[in-house]
């Protein structure tokens, strides 16, 4: 029951920090980074370990249902190629490249695990980026790009 309530905690402060950033013109992901960073750093604070399903239904499922929810198949079809350019091409390219990064400054770290680290860092968080585009009127084609490359991820 600990962790429920703190789920609810947690998303009752990440609404307040929104309303925040509205408020103040900044991005809410960077308020929520920070708040996050925060929270981490204060000494005493309980280290709380969320059950992997239970952090998929809470937080991940209901990202991905809003961006399902609000993306255009027309506009997904007709911009299919950048879309599966970023989400596959651009993250295994990624995951490459912070793997041999990582064997470069770690010499006796193995592969496996150099293409692990990759595999975690590689797909980004399209939907943190969509949010902050979306204050300075890009495109709609680079919007729908964005969003069509996190619902691939």
């Amino acid at each position: 029951m600990v962790i429920f309530e703190l789920a609810i905690a947690l998303l009752l402060v990440g609404a307040l920090l929104t309303l925040l950033a509205n408020r103040i013109g900044a991005p809410y992901p960077a308020l929520l980074a920070l708040a996050g960073a925060a929270l981490a750093l204060v000494p005493g604070v309980p280290q709380i370990t969320l059950d992997p399903q239970l952090a998929l239904a809470l937080f991940v499922a209901p990202v991905l249902l809003d961006a399902a929810y609000d993306a255009s198949p027309r506009d997904l079809h007709d911009n299919l190629v950048p879309v599966v350019n970023l989400a596959f091409v651009t993250v295994f390219l990624t995951i490459i490249a912070v793997a041999v990064a990582a064997r470069l400054i770690i010499p006796q770290m193995g592969w496996a695990p150099a293409i692990a680290l990759g595999a975690i860092v590689a797909p980004p968080d399209a939907s943190a980026a969509t949010a902050v585009l979306r204050r300075l009127r890009p495109p709609h084609r680079l919007l729908v790009i964005l969003e069509g490359e996190s619902l691939f991820n």
